[in-house]
């Protein structure tokens, strides 16, 4: 099977847009065991207060994290592209302690839990890899806090466009010339802390200032610098550059 058929090679593109791997270590993930699976929108990959035993790979389609209030109300935590590990955070825990559901029609190949703690164990590099995978989704998680804490309706809008755009640009999917954006304004309502009508209303604004063009569900970006600007982002959480190996941490033997 070459990489190129490899249901886990999207996963190995993710690690290594910010941590490289050497030639055994990439063929050590691509062997890794799998089920693959094609689930339809809302489908759970992973559901709140089960104990986890597998880690899905996003091979394609999309998904999103969520919590729910006592009451029902839902508020979504993130987004996940293809190649993204949507279950990294409960490999080592016993039970989730929130939901992830496809946001469209995928693919996902499922690794046994046991298989993702045996690699980690057993490959520093590896291990180096998806602990800097999880520090950034970490990173993001704060920002999304801010973001919906703290900024305005038009900026919380624009922020997330931006995000999407640069994720998507690393992956080598799509970038900030435009995408099919996968969400539903009622999704969007849930991950801006705003109602469906608000968004409805702020995307409008947005297009009406010609800081996006919509078409069914692609967006475009005319002046990404304005809408940049707008969405008061700074893509510095992402951390999309190349980070250290993690070598120069070693403490020297005295």
């Amino acid at each position: 099977m070459t990489n190129a058929k490899n249901p886990l090679a999207p996963l190995l593109a993710n690690l290594e847009v910010r941590t490289p791997l050497g030639e055994e270590d990439r063929q050590a993930i691509l062997a890794l065991p799998y089920t693959l699976k094609t689930l339809e929108p809302s489908t759970y990959t992973v559901r709140e207060g089960d104990p986890p035993d597998r880690c899905g790979v996003l091979v394609s389609g999309f998904a999103y994290r969520q919590k729910l209030t006592g009451d029902g109300d839902r508020q979504i935590i993130a987004i996940h592209i293809p190649g993204d590990a949507t279950d990294f955070q409960n490999s080592f825990l016993e039970v989730a302690d929130h939901s992830v559901q496809m946001l469209t029609r995928g693919d996902v190949a499922f690794i046994p839990r046991g298989a993702i703690q045996e690699i980690v164990r057993s490959r520093a590099a590896i291990a180096h890899a998806i602990l800097i995978k999880i520090l950034v989704e970490a990173s993001i998680f704060r920002e999304w806090v801010l973001n919906v804490g703290r900024r305005n309706a038009r900026t919380r809008m624009a922020h997330v466009l931006c995000e999407f755009a640069l994720r998507l640009e690393a992956e080598g999917v799509a970038g900030r010339n435009g995408y099919e954006l996968p969400m539903t304004q009622e999704q969007l309502a849930d991950a801006l802390g705003l109602t469906p009508v608000h968004v409805n209303r702020v995307l409008k604004g947005l297009e009406a200032d010609g800081l996006i063009k919509r078409s069914k569900r692609n967006v475009s970006f005319p002046d990404w610098e304005r809408l940049r600007q707008v969405g008061d982002f700074n893509q510095r959480y992402l951390h999309l550059e190349r980070q250290s190996s993690g070598q120069e941490m070693r403490i020297p033997q005295r």
